[in-house]
């Protein structure tokens, strides 16, 4: 199983550049690129929601699961 982030397509809906958003959010950009090139392990909830706000969306409009089971096939 794989969790997306699409803070990419996101960011890109709402016209907000990786330092705009990483100082709205007090994130370092190395840590934002991180998270939009989906190199992430894990995200704190305080952080989604921190991106959450500053784009004015949803968890789910960010984050995406997909099956590996059916690249598989």
């Amino acid at each position: 199983m794989s969790i997306i982030v699409n803070l990419d397509v996101m960011m890109a809906i709402r016209k907000i550049s990786s330092s705009e958003l990483a100082a709205k959010i007090d994130l370092s950009q190395a840590n934002l690129s991180i998270l939009k090139n989906n190199k992430a392990k894990a995200i704190r909830f305080s952080t989604l929601e921190a991106i959450c706000k500053a784009l004015s969306c949803q968890p789910g409009d960010i984050l995406a699961y997909e099956d590996d089971d059916h690249i598989l096939k």
